[in-house]
């Protein structure tokens, strides 16, 4: 019997997810004895798996956002509203899939200040922002428009920069 990529994708996910909740009760069921980075490095490996959907997933349409960039609410929102993402109707993802990527967002973002605004956009953001107060931002810009300075954006890799930006 032919099984289609789907099915087989779904497969692999589910038994990485039974993998990973099987090794975590086993962390938190484990005696003192166990070197307390054991754990870390277990979540460790969850948010890469996460980090890795979220590139191959969001990375599929447009270069992916470092987590940091938003505020956890503002990931949040968008992984809630999947069929209102900036006029878009995003492909239904499964369901492990979307918690790893949630994982890791909210593992890598950071937390709104009191009293701020969520931002809508990638360039209302005050960490983005603080990182670019002296570059004169394409306009209109757009996420696309970062690896006009940041060539390997692509794959999360936003340290890597254009020459003219390399001092």
């Amino acid at each position: 019997m032919v099984m289609n990529l789907g099915k087989k994708l779904f497969l692999i996910v589910l038994l990485i997810a039974f993998i990973f909740l099987m090794t975590t009760n086993t962390v938190s069921a484990s005696t003192t004895d166990d070197p307390p980075n054991l754990f870390i490095a277990q979540l460790e490996s969850s948010s890469d798996l996460g980090r890795e959907f979220y590139v191959e997933n969001c990375g599929s349409c447009h270069i992916p956002i470092p987590a940091e960039v938003l505020p956890t609410d503002a990931w949040q929102k968008i992984l809630e509203q999947p069929r209102d993402h900036y006029g878009e109707n995003l492909p239904k993802m499964v369901n492990i899939t979307v918690g790893l990527i949630w994982n890791y967002l909210r593992s890598y973002s950071r937390p709104s200040l009191e009293g701020e605004t969520t931002p809508e956009f990638v360039t209302n953001s005050r960490y983005f922002k603080a990182l670019h107060p002296l570059v004169d931002l394409p306009k209109p810009s757009s996420h696309q428009s970062c690896k006009l300075c940041h060539p390997a954006a692509a794959t999360l890799d936003y340290r890597s920069l254009t020459p003219e930006w390399d001092d």
